[in-house]
């Protein structure tokens, strides 16, 4: 979702419960509760372990780990988890942030390592901002419920609507562009199957939510590292300069060995939901 990326959760200073929402309910028949860091820390602190959700290469960005912990310190009223209260289990969590957008596709930031960035500038300028932009979201992939993506970003509009920000926009991590890293992300996005839907199951869940497909972002989250460190996050060995597939890589990884540089753009693609109705 929109970008799958590792959390850090802190324990944060306690602050006033805001009210309760229910969203869907579950396959089981129970409804989850959204809670926000600020408002639950102690759901927070126990978060869903991020070896569960995402493969671990995706947990080394060059900009984005300079910014993801300090998500729920400056931002702890946009990130949430999903809790079952019967169950007392914290079945999955959610990131979020605001920005300042104008609406047109063209002005939305070039990469998600521009969008986490701006987020921040956005949010410590004091001025008033409009849109939330989703950043994660994160259930554990051997463990998935039922409409558990629906709920996030459900929740993610609710969200929205309580801190007054009438659009929501998403960075969107197709989820099955793995299958296709030779495949330009400006063609991916355009495949649908034959009942007119699109391919990959990540960005139908936006669309059937009302969502468009605005740009795509070859070039969106940057990922280096050595030649080990690749060797190591891959469970591969890259023998020689070149560019190579990879598992759950949305893209090729370029090896230089000569430089022991591994270097990785992850792709992703815009998607803008309808606006929020002001409360």
């Amino acid at each position: 979702m929109d970008h799958y990326r590792d959390a850090d959760p802190n324990l944060l200073g306690r602050r006033r419960p805001e009210a309760k929402l229910y969203v869907d309910l579950t396959d089981e028949g129970r409804p989850l509760v959204m809670h926000t860091a600020a408002e639950r820390p102690d759901l927070w602190e126990r978060g869903i372990p991020s070896n569960t959700v995402w493969p671990e290469y995706n947990l080394h960005g060059d900009v984005v780990n300079k910014w993801w912990g300090l998500l729920d310190e400056e931002l702890p009223d946009y990130q949430f988890v999903l809790y079952d209260e019967a169950n007392d289990i914290v079945v999955a969590e959610g990131h979020t942030g605001p920005m300042r957008w104008d609406g047109t596709d063209a002005s939305l930031p070039e990469s998600f390592d521009a969008t986490i960035v701006q987020v921040f500038e956005d949010h410590r300028s004091g001025l008033q901002l409009d849109t939330l932009c989703a950043l994660a979201a994160e259930s554990p992939r051997d463990g998935q419920r039922r409409g558990l993506a629906v709920q996030l970003l459900g929740a993610m509009r609710e969200i929205a609507g309580r801190r007054g920000l009438t659009r929501l926009v998403a960075p969107v991590r197709p989820s099955w562009k793995d299958r296709y890293p030779l495949t330009p992300i400006e063609r991916y996005i355009t495949w649908r199957r034959d009942d007119g839907q699109l391919v990959d199951p990540w960005m139908r869940v936006h669309e059937r939510l009302g969502a468009r497909i605005a740009t795509p972002l070859p070039r969106s989250l940057r990922i280096t590292g050595t030649v080990a460190e690749w060797e190591s996050w891959t469970g591969m060995a890259f023998p020689e300069t070149g560019d190579y597939v990879f598992p759950e890589g949305l893209s090729t990884v370029r090896i230089d060995r000569d430089a022991d540089l591994g270097s990785y753009w992850e792709p992703n693609v815009w998607m803008v939901h309808p606006d929020i109705p002001r409360a």
